[in-house]
């Protein structure tokens, strides 16, 4: 019983998906809370979209995919936030439009070029197929995109909150701004190979939600975002090796059910603290 249970940890591809999912999990966990709070799930959605014309057109250049793709993705968040100031559209409207058509020119793209990067593995990933170099960027940018969450949390949490408070209290409120906007197309870019555009939305999503469900402290929050994101990250990862999945897929799912699970609880909680006052 215990050789099949440590059977996944016998294949190289299953030990280097263990390692890149958790560095995946970290950032983009820290990202969702923030994403959360500020309302903004549909631009995380929105550059995961636009990143793919850059995508294509860094492979026909001949530059790494991730530099197209990173500029592909600030360039629609710096669209979206012109647009949004220069019209009486609303911004969920705006990130609509904008990342519709970014991606509808990567799939005209790719459509026109013949390449040996497969559209599925950009779109959902390619985890068991990743090797060291991929490992060492997922791990650089999980680096670089937490260390400046956990320095500047308390900035960001402010500007998430109330954008005129932070400003009359000093802060730069376009730096912070554009800052979560980079570090954003940032982690998306970290979360390319190992689980694609399409399932990187859910690590910037469900994470932030399911500790938003369990905490009132932003603190709190962020960890237990971590807690839900790396266990979602390993439990798919091993799970996928014995239902015969895809583990990125297979790591959505379990966000998911680890959503509704946090749903039941926040309901029971709240149901309890209504008794009780009653």
């Amino acid at each position: 019983m215990l050789e099949t249970l440590l059977l996944p940890f016998q294949f190289d591809f299953i030990r280097s998906a263990l390692l890149i999912s958790v560095l995946v999990a970290v950032p983009t966990a820290l990202l969702s809370c923030f994403l959360v709070l500020k309302g903004w799930s549909l631009m995380g959605d929105a550059i995961s979209h636009a990143i793919l014309p850059g995508v294509v057109l860094a492979y026909i250049v001949g530059i790494p995919l991730s530099a197209g793709a990173f500029a592909a993705g600030m360039g629609c968040a710096l669209l979206t936030g012109y647009l949004k100031a220069n019209s009486r559209v609303k911004q969920d409207t705006v990130m609509g439009v904008v990342f519709s058509g970014m991606f509808g020119l990567g799939i005209v793209l790719y459509t026109r070029i013949q390449s040996d990067v497969h559209l599925d593995h950009i779109l959902f990933g390619d985890m068991l197929g990743v090797e060291f170099p991929d490992i060492l960027e997922s791990g650089l940018i999980a680096c670089v995109v937490s260390g400046l969450i956990l320095v500047k949390w308390r900035d960001l949490l402010v500007h998430a909150f109330d954008p005129v408070q932070a400003k009359v209290t000093g802060l730069p409120v376009d730096v912070l701004h554009y800052g979560l906007l980079a570090l954003l197309s940032l982690a998306i870019v970290g979360a390319l190979k190992a689980v694609g555009l399409i399932l990187a939305i859910a690590l910037l999503i469900a994470p932030g939600a399911i500790a938003f469900l369990l905490t009132r402290s932003f603190g709190r929050m962020m960890v237990y975002a971590v807690a839900a994101a790396v266990a979602a990250a390993l439990g798919g990862v091993y799970l996928s090796f014995f239902i015969d999945s895809a583990p990125a897929p297979t790591i959505v799912l379990l966000m998911t059910i680890g959503f509704l699970a946090a749903f039941a609880v926040s309901t029971v909680r709240v149901r309890r603290a209504q008794a009780g006052l009653g």
